[in-house]
């Protein structure tokens, strides 16, 4: 698990985009449905919202694509909230001042970084974003 003494990733490090706002990202975070086959009198539980039954797993992941944290075995209708919970207070430990990117179906507190509820992002005017800002650093490099 990374710490807080841990230099800040060179993807986020060499990217206009990304720094100095996520100098404080250790990775990001979350959840996957895996398939699965349970018994016929546990089906119920591993049902998930999409109709098949799975086994949800929350995965922490580093700039560098590496995993960092697994925690598998919860039910396919365990919310991604619950099993970060459940992390939290077993072995998942977020120095302080550090925070993991996740998504919406996560707490906001701070040890993550969640978007707004509500806010409607458009990838389109994110990817143009990182055209003006390249631009605007190379300009300040040239001028």
């Amino acid at each position: 698990m990374p710490t807080a003494q841990d230099p800040t990733p060179p993807e986020i490090r060499n990217n206009p985009k990304f720094w100095p706002f996520l100098k404080d990202t250790l990775g990001a975070i979350d959840g996957s449905h895996i398939h699965l086959a349970p018994p016929a009198i546990d089906r119920p539980s591993y049902r998930n919202r999409k109709g098949f039954c799975s086994q949800n797993c929350l995965f922490g992941c580093s700039f560098s694509l590496q995993f960092i944290y697994t925690l598998t075995g919860w039910e396919g209708s365990a919310t991604d909230a619950r099993i970060f919970d459940d992390a939290c207070t077993h072995d998942f430990q977020v120095p302080a001042g550090k925070y993991y990117l996740a998504d919406a179906g996560y707490p906001l507190c701070d040890k993550l970084l969640v978007p707004y509820r509500g806010v409607r992002y458009h990838l389109a005017e994110w990817g143009r974003a990182n055209i003006r800002c390249v631009t605007n650093f190379l300009l300040r490099e040239y001028i």
